[in-house]
C-alpha cells in the first residue's frame, strides 16, 4: 500500500491545482528559485557549525568529554558505550550515524546497547544544527534558553530510550 502513497499525493496536488487553476510548473520554479536564495543565506551558518563540530572532535574535546560524563551517564542508566553518541548527536549528525555504524560493528545490532543507541538517534535531533538553519531564517537570534532546554530534553530522551530498551 505505501507504494501508491506517493503518486496518489501527486495526482491529488495536480488535480487540486488544476481546479484551483494554479500553474503547477510556475510555482515549481518560484519554489526553486527561493529554495536557492535559502540555500545561499543559510551556507554561511552551516559552515561555521561544521567547523565547530570538526574542531571538537579533531581537538580531543569530545574525548575528554566522554571520559568525564560516562560515570555519569552510566548513573542515569545510559550505557558507557553509548556515551559518545549521546554527546555527538546535538552536534553532527553525519558524525553520530558513523558512531552508530561503529556501535553495530562491534556489539551487533540486536544487543542491548546497539538497541539503545538506535532508540537515541530515533529520540535525539542535532540540536546546533537546527538551531542554526532556523535562527539564520528567522529574527530570533538569542538561544539562551533553547540550547539548554535542548540539552535537557535530549539527555531525557536518552535516558528514556535506554530505560525502554531495558525493559523491552
Amino acid at each position: 500500500m505505501s507504494v501508491y502513497i506517493f503518486p496518489t499525493l501527486i495526482v491529488f496536488l495536480l488535480v487540486y491545482a488544476f481546479i484551483k487553476k494554479v500553474n503547477v510548473y510556475n510555482s515549481f520554479v518560484d519554489g526553486v528559485k527561493g529554495a536557492i536564495g535559502l540555500c545561499v543565506n543559510i551556507f554561511p551558518y552551516i559552515v561555521a557549525i561544521m567547523c565547530a563540530v570538526a574542531l571538537f572532535r579533531i581537538s580531543g574535546l569530545a574525548n575528554i568529554l566522554i571520559n568525564i560524563l560516562s560515570p555519569i551517564f552510566s548513573f542515569l542508566g545510559i550505557p558507557t558505550e553509548v556515551s559518545g553518541l549521546v554527546l555527538l548527536r546535538p552536534f553532527t549528525g553525519s558524525g553520530s550515524f558513523a558512531l552508530l555504524n561503529d556501535i553495530y560493528s562491534t556489539y551487533g545490532v540486536d544487543t542491548y546497547i546497539s538497541k539503545c543507541a538506535s532508540c537515541i538517534m530515533g529520540s535525539s535531533e542535532t540540536l546546533f544544527y537546527v538551531a542554526t538553519v532556523y535562527t539564520s531564517k528567522t529574527s530570533i537570534k538569542k538561544l539562551s534558553y533553547a540550547i539548554p532546554i535542548g540539552i535537557l530534553a535530549n539527555i531525557f530522551s536518552s535516558i528514556a530510550a535506554c530505560l525502554i530498551c531495558k525493559i523491552i
